[in-house]
């Protein structure tokens, strides 16, 4: 519903309506704010924010990483099997600019990927195979704090604006105070035990995709996205979900027809 006002001259002005990706941004930002109490599921989190910089910010794939204790970076969830393999190959080879980003606490813009082969060469060569022309790595910092990074990857180069940037970066912030104030919550848990448990939950989701894949005979995104699905449509958590089809609790036919009447993952119910 609209709502009508009157300027000073008398003139009636209608009140535009939120446009589809104001709501999805709304959503996406309560998502976040809900990490501040106890009991939400990270893992989820992490995959939602991904696939809303995806939606939000019109990138081709966005990735997260997170430190763990010894500092060293750990991928935590991505939109698509591309930008996780990239990823993984940015910590196997201590080289991108995803690394640099988490190190200096400081945003590192690359619009065009061709211009960055002396600095990454291995990066740069199989960010371009790929099909990526172009990188945005936004930290993932709270004052002298950094704790991981957010990766948004595009196929053209140059092709995230300045407000798409710092729209990157709101929601990296967000995430950001979210995490640490479940870690303030979780104070009386090791920190380790913490990080090890979201590794153990990203595992059993990698697994579930393998599972689908291969049933279904579809790519690992599509997998993921069978999943991801099921979870949002049932209530479940999704690292539930994913360890309920490795188990076999939840057959390909339950996912596919995810909806009412279809039974979750008992732990979750």
């Amino acid at each position: 519903m609209t709502n009508n006002q009157t300027t000073c001259e008398g003139v009636p002005v209608v009140a535009q309506e939120p446009t589809t990706r104001e709501h999805r941004l709304a959503e996406m930002f309560v998502a976040l704010a809900d990490t501040l109490v106890t009991g939400f599921d990270v893992v989820g989190l992490f995959d939602d924010l991904t696939s809303a910089c995806v939606e939000l910010l019109d990138v081709t794939a966005a990735g997260l990483m997170l430190a763990d204790p010894t500092g060293r970076l750990r991928v935590m969830a991505s939109s698509s099997e591309r930008s996780r393999l990239l990823e993984l190959l940015e910590i196997q080879n201590n080289e991108g600019p995803c690394l640099d980003c988490y190190r200096d606490g400081q945003p590192v813009v690359v619009g065009d990927l061709t211009a960055a082969d002396e600095r990454w060469p291995t990066f740069s060569a199989a960010a371009a195979g790929v099909g990526f022309g172009s990188v945005y790595a936004l930290p993932m910092r709270l004052r002298e704090e950094t704790i991981g990074a957010l990766n948004l990857f595009h196929r053209q180069p140059a092709a995230l604006t300045g407000r798409g940037i710092r729209l990157g970066q709101a929601l990296a912030d967000v995430a950001t105070i979210g995490i640490l104030q479940q870690r303030i919550v979780q104070r009386g848990n090791d920190l380790a035990d913490q990080l090890q448990t979201a590794l153990n939950s990203r595992l059993i989701i990698e697994q579930a995709k393998g599972v689908l894949a291969e049933r279904e005979q579809v790519d690992m995104s599509a997998a993921f996205e069978l999943v991801r699905r099921y979870a949002r449509q049932t209530g479940g958590k999704l690292s539930k979900v994913a360890a309920a089809v490795v188990s076999g609790e939840l057959t390909s036919t339950d996912i596919k027809s995810a909806g009412a009447g279809q039974r979750r993952p008992a732990e979750d119910i």
